[in-house]
């Protein structure tokens, strides 16, 4: 434990296998042609509207808005745990050399995500501004260092204030960081480098603050565990994840579904899924972020082949994890102790599907609408969900 560089690596090893085994399910072979295809999709209507873009088009304020916003938000990751506030107090002088890790790693993770952003924006700005080749490039290094002024700004402000009004924090670090990127983008380099600087100072008085305050333990393990919590309900859409249990929560508005539903003894099984699908925040939010997403690419994608391939993979996604999730259940219920058929369950669960993909392809249609076809993007998401739910294997089903 003397060497804290050590139990840094020690634990980002670990957070590595972590992360590795959950993105293995969620980087599946469906999920990647989604991608292609959209990725794809949009890259060609960025560059046939690049043809007919306005010059007077704002590109400088769209691509300081973007990077802005993306390079304020610098959540220090420092893989904390609940005992190091006993056991790792005795070596708080030491602790910079874990936190430098710390900051390092959180640098190298983030910048990705601004690149990225800042890449993809170059072709608009070369389209509508008078920048050179090298101005541009210094554009992306300016990105990058404002990057990492963020995370060095956001980890001394959480130190010395304990995560108190962190989003005043954030709100002035965006705005000095979009009008960084706005000036050097309009080529007053000069005011850039002003911004730039008051970064530096502001960061130069958290960290003259965060020197004389003890080490805020409780507020970095409360960060770390909420950051690797949505990491896990993220993951857990695709597959089953220990570490979470699903939150109930009952939704007024849905009150409706119940009435495909009659009231007769033989609707048991039905009623307990419509409300267990309906309640559930994981099984309900899965369908409702497949189905947002399918309307998204509905809405920017005029391809029709592209359009009915991502309708039919998410139909695909949405239609075999709900049906794994709603009839894998292996905890104890009421219905248990009647005699109801075996297949009465399945038969229930098929009937909430078709419910609720008519509803996904209606929404996927009206956002198609103004498409040649329009229609045929519902046809395939009600076509792939039966034959999703026929031909896929059974999980285990406990009644």
């Amino acid at each position: 434990m003397n060497n804290l560089t050590d139990v840094w690596s020690k634990r980002f090893e670990h957070y590595l296998l972590e992360v590795q085994k959950y993105m293995r399910f969620v980087f599946t072979g469906h999920l990647a042609i989604v991608l292609v295809f959209a990725i794809g999709a949009l890259a060609y209507q960025y560059s046939e509207w690049l043809h007919v873009v306005s010059p007077d088009f704002p590109a400088d304020w769209l691509a300081a808005v973007i990077v802005g916003i993306v390079v304020c938000f610098s959540r220090t990751v420092t893989l904390l745990r609940e005992p190091d506030q006993v056991y790792l107090l005795p070596l708080e002088k030491e602790m910079h050399l874990y936190f430098r890790k710390a900051l390092n790693w959180t640098f190298w993770s983030q910048v990705i995500l601004p690149v990225i952003c800042y890449i993809v924006l170059i072709p608009l700005i070369n389209a509508v501004t008078d920048l050179s080749t090298w101005q541009i490039w210094l554009g992306l290094l300016f990105v990058i260092l404002l990057k990492y002024m963020n995370v060095q700004a956001e980890f001394h402000y959480r130190f010395a204030y304990r995560g108190y009004y962190v989003v005043y924090d954030r709100i002035a670090r965006m705005a000095v960081s979009i009008l960084a990127v706005q000036s050097a983008l309009s080529d007053s380099f000069w005011w850039a480098i002003i911004y730039f600087v008051l970064l530096l100072v502001y960061n130069a008085s958290l960290s003259k603050k965060a020197k004389v305050q003890p080490i805020p333990y409780e507020h970095f393990v409360k960060l770390e565990q909420n950051r690797m919590m949505a990491f896990y309900r993220f993951a857990n859409y695709f597959t089953d994840v220990p570490h979470i249990r699903g939150v109930v929560k009952r939704r007024t508005w849905l009150d409706a579904v119940y009435k495909f539903v009659p009231y007769k003894k033989e609707n048991t099984q039905s009623y307990l899924i419509f409300r267990t699908f309906v309640r559930t925040n994981d099984h309900f939010y899965l369908w409702v972020r497949l189905t947002l997403i399918s309307a998204i690419v509905a809405l920017l994608i005029d391809i029709p082949v592209v359009l009915w391939i991502v309708a039919g993979a998410l139909s695909f996604a949405t239609t075999i994890q709900l049906k794994y999730a709603l009839l894998s259940s292996s905890d104890f219920r009421m219905d248990m102790l009647y005699p109801i058929k075996d297949n009465q369950r399945k038969k229930a669960v098929q009937k909430l599907l078709r419910i609720f993909m008519v509803m996904q392809a209606m929404i996927v249609m009206l956002c198609a609408i103004g498409h040649p076809l329009f229609f045929v993007s519902a046809l395939i998401v009600i076509v792939v969900n039966e034959l999703t739910f026929c031909m896929s294997k059974d999980p285990s089903v406990q009644v």
